[in-house]
């Protein structure tokens, strides 16, 4: 696979992203992913090199259909095989991609995340546009939040294309760090998805005469709506409309009108906006309850990690009660206890804390964080198998399974549960690990070579199931273990079991 970088993609190497962590090594995508296979796949023949060879390098024109395979995790990072995607088509994947929902389950948030960010060959059958699949890609990164990694892959693509210069220029946008693709803008005007985009970049690199123009110019064509007009206006001159309302009446809200209400004192809040709007209130200057809702919001997809949520959450102390504040000081009266090794208050302050946590779906981050923790801890009765409950969520689920009762959730832990479980849910799950067959239509996907589409047909199925139909969760499950994500299939039957996803 070969890509360029343009000049000013080149900044990458130095991207945050890229700078953290003990030798560079790549960040996860739910801390961007460890630097072990994050899936374990079975092969028909082991990934051993026989000799060495010295490779062929190719060089792709500028639209070319391998910007499809470019990736930031490697193989033996994924653990999946750089045919993922080969033998399907763009468009189905791409379709498929933008059609998931993963918001409920982290299990396929996970999944998501290592297919989306995964380097590997691209599609050999296209009647789609030039990076259609690498576009859906980097879209669902946006729509789950998840912007470090998707401005990654952008510039490890090279924003030299219309399509993916305009996302590189949101994503700046929203983060508050559009400096980069504005200089690259004003060096390669053709690039502009937005005649008010140009007027912009043009401002912020101070040319305020050729900004006015450019503005003046796209007004007399009808190339700029009167809510960008009056916004540029303002931002362009603000001491000519101070006092002044602005009287058209916002649109949806774009990345660039989003950021010109915030660069003339008008910031809009991000409620009710979609998730990547939310990083604007993880900025120093918003309150820390606005830092709090953001990262609360933005950790369910996995796009903040648990680590970042928790130093919020004990940034301070409460001054205030009901709702957040209420998450808040029973979190900080749960991690106090915890830390103190007082069980007899931890074993008060647990169940308040876990009810907290499940009030804003984040069962799994605080389950990432104190699962194992809780496991070690001397805790009796009920409050024991809540502890267990919560291991069972964590990466540690196999350990857990060992602790408390010997039921259905500590067999399937191990991969073994009960055959014949009298539930109907547990049932559909037991049925995936002893012997249901994979659909008709997946054999054939698989036997075409197509991973990439089934373990995505999978996800969708998985979604349906989760949500109560009771085929699809089985199927889904079947899925996964067949093709070896073994990890996967009990992690997410784990959270149909343990997490409410109504709502």
């Amino acid at each position: 696979m070969a890509h360029r970088l343009a000049p000013f993609a080149l900044c990458l190497l130095a991207h945050p992203a890229f700078a953290e962590g003990e030798n560079t090594a790549p960040l996860s995508a739910i801390d961007w992913l460890d630097q072990t296979p994050t899936v374990t796949l079975k092969l028909s023949e082991p990934p051993v090199a026989q000799g060495v060879e010295t490779p062929d390098i190719a060089v792709d024109t500028l639209n070319a259909p391998g910007r499809d395979g470019v990736g930031l995790l490697p193989s033996h990072v994924t653990g999946l095989p750089a045919t993922l995607w080969q033998n399907s088509r763009a468009d189905t994947l791409a379709n498929r991609i933008a059609g998931l929902r993963p918001e409920r389950l982290p299990a396929m948030q996970a999944l998501l995340y290592t297919l989306l960010l995964a380097e590997a060959n691209p599609p050999g059958i296209s009647n789609a546009p030039a990076e259609a699949l690498l576009l859906a890609r980097i879209d669902k990164l946006i729509e789950m939040g998840a912007l470090d990694q998707a401005e990654a892959l952008v510039e490890a693509a090279g924003p030299e294309t219309p399509a993916l210069f305009a996302r590189w220029l949101d994503i700046g946008l929203l983060l508050g760090q559009e400096e980069l693709p504005c200089e690259a803008l004003n060096a390669a005007p053709h690039l502009s998805p937005s005649y008010a985009a140009r007027v912009f970049c043009t401002a912020r690199a101070g040319d305020w005469q050729g900004a006015s123009l450019t503005l003046g110019t796209a007004n007399a064509l009808g190339l700029i709506t009167a809510e960008e007009d009056a916004l540029l206006l303002r931002f362009l001159d603000p001491s000519l409309f101070e006092g002044v309302p602005i009287l058209t009446i916002p649109r949806a809200l774009t990345p660039l009108t989003f950021r010109l209400y915030e660069a003339i004192g008008e910031a809009r809040p991000t409620t009710g906006l979609p998730l990547a709007f939310a990083h604007a209130d993880l900025r120093e200057r918003a309150g820390w309850k606005a830092r709090l809702e953001a990262a609360e919001r933005l950790a369910r997809t996995a796009a903040l990690s648990e680590n970042r949520l928790l130093g919020l959450y004990f940034e301070g102390k409460p001054s205030a009660s009901g709702m957040i504040w209420d998450r808040v000081s029973a979190l900080q009266a749960f991690d106090t206890a915890l830390e103190n090794g007082d069980t007899e208050t931890l074993a008060l302050r647990l169940p308040a804390a876990w009810a907290a946590m499940q009030s804003v779906h984040l069962e799994v981050p605080f389950a990432r964080l104190y699962g194992s923790r809780l496991l070690a801890q001397p805790l009796t009765g009920t409050t024991a198998r809540l502890a267990r409950n919560i291991a069972l969520l964590s990466p540690a689920y196999e350990l857990a399974a060992a602790k408390g009762p010997q039921d259905f959730l500590s067999g399937l832990a191990r991969g073994t549960p009960p055959r014949i479980p009298t539930d109907p849910t547990e049932r559909a799950i037991a049925d995936a690990f002893h012997g249901a067959g994979v659909p008709q239509d997946i054999s054939t996907m698989l036997a075409r070579g197509q991973l990439g589409e089934v373990i995505l047909a999978a996800m969708d199925l998985m979604e349906d199931g989760a949500l109560g139909n009771l085929a699809a969760l089985t199927e889904a499950l079947a899925i996964f273990r067949a093709v070896g994500l073994e990890d996967t299939a009990r992690r997410a039957a784990l959270q149909t079991l343990l997490i409410d996803l109504r709502g």
